[in-house]
């Protein structure tokens, strides 16, 4: 997809960070912006921004939308073809949630939480909008689905097993419609970064009350924690430039980063090490230079005077060391 202007856009998450910046740059290439959040304030504050920015007001719609819920997401599409006349021919899906903590303590809510909106409104944002897609763009004007993933997908996550399972499943999703959408004229992006400079840190605060049984230890220490960890991601726009960039030239896999091959390289031959004996020894002598690598990106942070990626104090099978005191 190389034309933009003049045509619709759908972006989840799109009131602030990854979405945010994904709507200034595809907005300035001309598009109508349709932009989706659970929170209403945020979306009045982003519709502001994205007039400071430069869009016009006529070419933003926010839709307030739990993207778990079925029906209301349809209805949020119906919504867009009301209001600018057709289904998106970009689908970028953005929102995410993530929570950290030891595998073994995390809960069915844990699960359910962070997958259900990783993962499974992906999967509903893909089976809403890609027929209606298809059907309006096929063979005729070029389209394309996208989401925002995480470099999380491709290595094992002993503090963030949910999310980086629901990433992981998130790229197959779009390289297997990248394969699929390619002879009606369509295609599909994961991108994944690393750290983004966004409030995704603040997630636990909008978790919703009936999913809050966690097995993790989530405080206000641990939140402004993340809060810091953020501050140092990635400008938004910058990533949203890399994803365009990544559309244009039909790439199934965008890694906005410097030696991308290189770094994907690093995490298969960790895989590759799993399969044999002799792969799995020398795993073994290299896991004191991972963790050493893991604590170069913690920005001076003290994890654990906050807790940080602990298991709740009171969960009696998870090693001491993993878990807050009483």
């Amino acid at each position: 997809m190389k034309n933009f202007a003049g045509k619709i856009a759908f972006i989840t998450g799109g009131a602030s960070g990854a979405g945010l910046g994904q709507a200034k740059v595809f907005g300035k290439a001309g598009m109508r912006v349709a932009i989706a959040d659970i929170r209403q304030e945020a979306l009045d504050k982003a519709v502001e921004e994205l007039i400071a920015y430069g869009l016009k007001r006529e070419d933003i719609l926010p839709i307030q939308v739990d993207l778990t819920d079925r029906k209301a997401y349809a209805a949020a599409a119906d919504k867009v073809e009301e209001v600018f006349g057709g289904p998106p021919h970009l689908l970028i899906q953005t929102a995410g949630v993530n929570s950290f903590g030891p595998a073994e303590a995390s809960t069915f809510d844990d699960y359910d939480w962070v997958m259900g909106v990783c993962l499974h409104a992906v999967v509903n944002g893909l089976v809403i909008f890609v027929p209606r897609m298809v059907k309006a763009y096929g063979h005729k004007e070029e389209f394309h689905v996208a989401a925002t993933s995480s470099m999380g997908g491709f290595m094992a996550g002993p503090i963030t097993a949910p999310y980086s399972a629901a990433k992981a499943a998130v790229n197959i999703l779009m390289f297997s419609y990248n394969e699929a959408l390619r002879p009606y004229g369509g295609g599909a992006t994961a991108l994944c970064p690393g750290n983004i400079r966004s409030n995704i840190g603040e997630a636990e605060k909008y978790r919703p009350a009936h999913l809050r049984n966690t097995g993790y230890n989530v405080t206000e220490k641990t939140i402004g924690l993340l809060k810091n960890i953020h501050a140092h991601g990635m400008d938004p726009v910058e990533l949203a430039e890399h994803l365009k960039a990544g559309i244009e030239n039909n790439q199934p896999l965008v890694i906005p980063y410097p030696n991308p091959d290189k770094m994907l390289r690093e995490q298969h031959e960790i895989i590759e090490l799993y399969c044999t004996p002799e792969g799995v020894r020398k795993l073994e002598e290299r896991r004191k230079e991972m963790e050493e690598k893991r604590k170069e990106v913690r920005y001076g942070l003290d994890y654990d005077e906050a807790g940080f990626a602990k298991a709740r104090p009171d969960l009696d099978w998870v090693d001491p060391s993993k878990k807050v005191s009483k």
